[in-house]
């Protein structure tokens, strides 16, 4: 299967390219410079630019290119990036797809769990409400602006990820060298719940939306059982073997990372309800299995 793949060299992106690959997939990625190998197509999401030529014959496009949401603190100017980084780069490879004589037949489009906002500790599966505040007006709008690819009658999934477990970028990423130095601990009280999944298993699900025909519309890509902050961090220092003694408090945290650190604070109990009835086998459901895998 030929696939296109944008963002294919972050986290996600570079580890879903090598299992493609290493299935026999003919990989397409979509890069923002001139190209430099045969298997490059430019595109320029500010431009509203697709080299569609480039995309002839892809039967599957995944799409996960988007500023990093805790790569720098939230001034305007860069929760502007954030927005538009994903709003128009949806836009215009959702626009490119439907003009296409012979579109692919999936759209993959990211997403994520920031759509739900704070759910305290109900249980949310993809039928819940929008949440309120910057990161769920942006997912509304993000998966909003692939609407060119439904109406032009590709099946598009959004894939609303959560917490992904892995060691050498994301959110966790982050986490393991300070746990490693003995410094990690709760943040805040440690009882927001944190809806994780392991790289591993993040992969096989967006492959396993890629192949599923009956899956359209949002599908969270969390594991089973979201665990608390507190329970996240006893697990790391366990698997670590440090101890986990600090704790952040919310004040501390507002200072340093300003209003993001109520998007860190806020409690997220997911549930991939749809993931788990189209016969999804997680590797890792649990938070020890994925900190292991890591």
């Amino acid at each position: 299967m030929r696939i296109a793949i944008t963002g294919s060299t972050g986290l996600i992106g570079t580890e879903l390219v090598r299992s493609l690959r290493a299935d026999g997939h003919d990989v397409v990625r979509l890069v923002r410079r001139p190209p430099a190998a045969a298997d490059e197509v430019r595109w320029d999401p500010r431009r509203q630019e697709v080299d569609v030529a480039g995309l002839a014959g892809c039967e599957a496009v995944v799409h996960l290119a988007g500023a990093g949401v805790g790569d720098h603190r939230w001034t305007a100017a860069y929760k502007r990036e954030i927005r538009d980084s994903r709003v128009l780069g949806t836009k215009a490879l959702a626009t490119a797809l439907a003009s296409l004589d012979a579109p692919p037949r999936v759209f993959v489009c990211g997403s994520a769990i920031g759509y739900y906002g704070d759910t305290g500790d109900r249980r949310t599966d993809e039928s819940g409400a929008p949440g309120t505040g910057f990161l769920p007006d942006v997912c509304v709008a993000w998966e909003d602006a692939a609407g060119p690819a439904r109406e032009a009658g590709i099946r598009t999934v959004f894939a609303r990820t959560g917490l992904v477990v892995g060691r050498s970028g994301g959110a966790w990423g982050k986490l393991f060298p300070v746990f490693r130095l003995g410094l990690g601990g709760r943040l805040g009280d440690g009882s927001q719940y944190w809806s994780f999944i392991s790289l591993q298993d993040h992969i096989a699900a967006l492959r396993h939306l890629i192949d599923t025909e009956s899956l359209t519309g949002p599908v969270n890509l969390t594991a089973p059982e979201p665990v608390t902050n507190r329970e996240a961090t006893a697990v790391m220092g366990k698997f670590l073997h440090r101890p986990t003694l600090f704790t952040v408090p919310a004040p501390v945290l507002r200072v340093a990372l300003g209003e993001f650190a109520d998007d860190v604070l806020a409690s997220q109990r997911i549930i991939p309800r749809r993931l788990l009835d189209s016969g999804f086998a997680f590797t890792h459901p649990r938070i020890m299995d994925a900190v292991r895998a890591a």
